[in-house]
This record gives structure tokens, sequence and C-alpha cells, in this order.
């Protein structure tokens, strides 16, 4: 395979946290309460890694803050609604590649480690 896509399922070694755009911004406005959530959400608009994140926060439930910009109510709509998935890591990986397969194989970002 001559490269494949950050964060997709076959690898899984690449630490996508290095590159989360919260890990030099400040991170505690991720975790309000209430409407501000929707306020902090800009943040991760820009974040190379939001994919990641938010199949991390999916995959382990977490239940505060703003993960892959979405927030904790919207997160916990999404989980009741597909009860089925069983790895949001792989879902998205997969939504993603097939995403850029659409746009042509230049729009893809490759994993710079394979």
């Amino acid at each position: 395979m001559e490269g494949r896509r950050r964060g997709s399922a076959g690898s899984r070694r690449w630490n996508w946290r290095a590159a989360a755009r919260c890990r030099t911004e400040d991170a505690e406005g991720l975790f309000v309460v209430g409407a501000r959530q929707r306020e902090a959400r800009r943040l991760c608009r820009g974040c190379a890694v939001r994919t990641e994140c938010l199949a991390h926060a999916l995959d382990h439930r977490i239940e505060f803050g703003v993960w892959g910009g979405m927030t904790e109510r919207e997160r916990r709509a999404l989980l009741r609604n597909r009860p089925e998935v069983t790895s949001w890591a792989e879902l998205l990986a997969d939504a993603r590649d097939a995403h850029y397969a659409a746009a042509g194989a230049d729009a893809a970002p490759l994993d710079e480690s394979a």
C-alpha cells in the first residue's frame, strides 16, 4: 500500500493528539457547560484531526466537553441514534476515505509515517 490516510483504521500508530489545534490553544475553553459549548466548537473548525478527535470521544463514550466539533448533547444524540456502530474510528475513517476518493486522489492527505 503506497500510503495510508491519517487516522485510518490501518494506521492507529499515528498520534493524532500531537496535531490537535487545541493542543496549542486554550483547551480549557472546550470544557464549558450549556450554550457556551456551541461557541467552543469554533476552535475545532480549522483542526486537521477533528475526525480522529470525534471518533475517540464517541468510541470511549467521553461525556464532557467539546470533542471533534460536537457538543456533549450532539454526541449523546449520535450515539443514541446509531447504537449499531461498534467502531466510530473505522466508520469515520471509511467515510473520509470515500469522500477523498470521490474528490480525487490528490485531495487526500497521506500518513507521513507510511
